[in-house]
């Protein structure tokens, strides 16, 4: 570690009358008697964890709202999505996507296109550039669509980031329940790479190597894929090639996902001054199925908030 622990406790301050923390009603060296939350209401610490330095607690007040999650009253905030523009002098086909049977694709309706995204799978294309998908989901059940609605699409293929507009065309029950969609009108092309990141500001709790009950720090993801993540810290948690116990948790309008997995150091840049976070590449190992559809519908989400491209 690059900040040793403080050698001296300080005491538990009296406990506070609201929500909103201050920095000196949090303690250094002592147990929490409450857990501290952000202004969102996701956990930042449990009740019990000690804050080892000065430090953690100041990168806690810099990056983040914390309140007492005892006394908040939780309450969610949407993001904003941004406009994406097209690129009329390049048009794309279906063939230029180079999509595949069973691609993640996330839809919403075009009417309201600050709507999430849902999640469906390609199943099929026809000899006329139509779509064969699953039916996409809402909270579970399947979402109520309409013959002749026109849907925004968002997919990842193998080498960039797509969006497009279908017609429904049919919607069917037998042999099983599936879509069909037009062939995709104006089809828009991000950047041709293999994984996309997008901006974030998310809470993240790590835990030092592969096991263990609970959390040392926490730490803030400013960019995350559907394979891993740019996590800043108080301190320099570790080295390349060493593991982490990640937690932290994805959430929007249709989804409340907690992730809870281990994740590989890639790259470290430390700190260049007191004070300044350091910031680690983590590559996420042991994803199952539903961590890593809701990794993928959260990046969808978030099309129009990319940050950055790996050939990785």
């Amino acid at each position: 570690m690059d900040n040793p622990v403080e050698q001296h406790s300080e005491e538990n301050p009296p406990a506070a009358s609201s929500a909103a923390l201050s920095m000196d009603a949090v303690p250094v060296g002592a147990p929490l008697e409450w857990p501290i939350v952000d202004a969102d209401g996701t956990l930042l610490f449990s009740n019990g964890t000690i804050l080892a330095t000065t430090d953690e607690r100041n990168f806690l007040f810099t990056h983040f709202q914390p309140h007492r999650g005892d006394l908040l009253d939780r309450t969610t905030h949407e993001p904003a999505e941004a406009e994406l523009h097209a690129d009329p002098a390049n048009p794309l086909t279906i063939k230029d996507m180079h999509l595949e049977i069973g691609a993640l694709i996330g839809v919403r309706s075009q009417v309201g296109s600050a709507a999430p995204m849902h999640p469906c799978r390609i199943i099929g294309f026809a000899p006329n550039h139509a779509l064969f998908v699953t039916p996409p989901l809402h909270q579970g059940r399947v979402l109520p669509l309409g013959l002749g609605e026109n849907i925004e699409i968002v997919a990842i293929a193998s080498h960039a980031v797509f969006r497009f507009v279908c017609t429904i065309e049919a919607i069917c029950r037998s042999p099983f329940d599936y879509v069909v969609l037009s062939k995709p009108g104006v089809i828009r092309r991000l950047r041709e790479r293999k994984s996309i990141r997008v901006n974030t500001h998310l809470a993240v709790r790590f835990g030092i190597g592969e096991t263990g009950e609970s959390y040392e720090g926490l730490g803030l993801a400013k960019g995350i894929s559907a394979l891993g993540m740019s996590l800043a810290a108080s301190w320099t948690v570790g080295t390349v090639g060493e593991r982490l116990r990640v937690a932290f948790r994805l959430k929007s309008a249709e989804m409340d996902t907690e992730i809870e997995t281990t994740a590989m150091i890639r790259n470290v840049h430390k700190a260049g001054s007191p004070g300044e976070p350091s910031t680690h590449g983590l590559e996420f190992d042991q994803l199952d199925t539903a961590q890593q559809m809701a990794m993928k519908v959260f990046v969808f989400d978030r099309q129009d908030d990319v940050s950055h491209w790996t050939n990785g």
